[in-house]
């Protein structure tokens, strides 16, 4: 990839600064709150071609040679599918995480420097503490905005290291603090656990924003998969209990809806890395029974959405969860809630923390700090 000028380099440094994201999980949440470990912020040196080696997957047939390299390499470390383990075992598995890093050390992609210093906080919630990890950039004194940040994993999987790219690549492509969230998994704890827990973080970033050199009155939310049903559910709540709401929210590939019918969930149902089984696998582990699947907190769809912030949504086009975050946008419009949106095409579920090797990851990544960057300027 040749860098042709100053605008072209910098482009590329903020696209690759999300490098890791995914819905999956190595290992338990360690709390290890340096950005001296890292998954974490972009590649910069030389971006060879990452190129796939099998024929094109059946459930893909449009997918980009840049994303099959990833889902190639996440097969090879032989897990097994996540819809026939138990919670414990499944945040086990590989990461697609673990296979960017991988595909970048086989291609000689570095990692820069921190931009940011990280700390670690515990907050109280209803029950007990969650931890925060937050971002803070290095250069300039504040108060920057916040960004109160919610990763994937179904409800189920995944911690704040597997997706420490994302959060790290907001803080430094926005220039703002980031608050990321290690919301309470299931089983061990049932909806609507996950949903009270995302909300008291946000009131703790709102009241406490000044003590850690933010801007009170500029924060947002962003939220991946099911952090991004979590991030519209803050706003929801946000709205009803009368705290401020969120000057912005960008939800990437949220849960949205029920119905596990959709064209999307029919034609990637054996999709890579998220597929219609583990969804229902999701559903079944985070639910005290099924008939909760038709609430409003997580069928967004049927939820009241008006007075809602403006929305960026992302969306990849093979995915399950394509329609959820289609149908969302449609509902929000019709809210009267102002809506942007995105369709990144050949590109799977958890596309968006790829950008060291998938250039449509660096497209949108780019696309959601324009977006948020701009709702701070207002």
């Amino acid at each position: 990839m040749k860098i042709i000028n100053l605008t072209s380099k910098l482009a590329l440094l903020a696209g690759m600064a999300f490098v890791a994201s995914c819905s999956s999980n190595s290992s338990a949440d360690k709390k290890t709150d340096s950005t001296n470990v890292d998954t974490s912020t972009a590649a910069t040196a030389s971006m060879t071609a990452i190129k796939a080696t099998g024929p094109v997957p059946e459930w893909g047939k449009s997918i980009k040679p840049e994303m099959q390299a990833v889902i190639e390499k996440l097969a090879s470390y032989g897990d097994k599918p996540i819809e026939t383990l138990s919670a414990v075992d499944a945040r086990k598995n590989h990461t697609p995480t673990d296979a960017v890093m991988d595909l970048m050390k086989e291609n000689n992609i570095t990692l820069p420097a921190p931009q940011v210093d990280t700390v670690g906080k515990e907050i109280p919630v209803t029950g007990g503490n969650i931890h925060v990890r937050i971002y803070t950039p290095k250069a300039g004194t504040g108060p920057f905005p916040v960004i109160v940040y919610y990763h994937g994993g179904g409800f189920v999987i995944a911690n704040l290291d597997v997706y420490n790219a994302s959060a790290q690549g907001l803080a430094e492509q926005v220039g703002a603090v980031v608050v990321s969230v290690a919301y309470r998994l299931s089983p061990e704890h049932k909806f609507p656990t996950a949903h009270n827990d995302a909300f008291a973080a946000y009131e703790w970033a709102v009241k406490n924003a000044a003590s850690i050199k933010g801007d009170p009155k500029k924060i947002a939310v962003v939220g991946e998969s099911a952090g991004g049903n979590l991030a519209a559910n803050v706003s929801i709540m946000a709205r009803d209990k009368k705290i401020m709401v969120p000057v912005h929210e960008v939800l990437v590939y949220p849960i949205a809806q029920a119905d596990m019918n959709t064209d999307s969930y029919k034609m990637y149902a054996n999709a890579k890395p998220l597929n219609k089984a583990m969804m229902a696998w999701f559903t079944d582990k985070y639910l005290v029974n099924m008939g909760q699947a038709k609430d409003p907190r997580m069928s967004l769809v049927m939820a009241n959405l008006k007075g809602l912030p403006a929305t960026t949504i992302i969306t990849a086009e093979i995915d399950p969860l394509n329609n959820d975050g289609k149908m969302l946008a449609d509902k929000l419009k019709a809210a009267g809630v102002s809506v942007d949106s995105k369709n990144y095409e050949g590109v799977t579920h958890e596309f968006f923390g790829m950008a060291a090797v998938v250039p449509q990851a660096k497209e949108a990544q780019a696309y959601a700090a324009d977006q948020l960057k701009s709702a701070f300027k207002k």
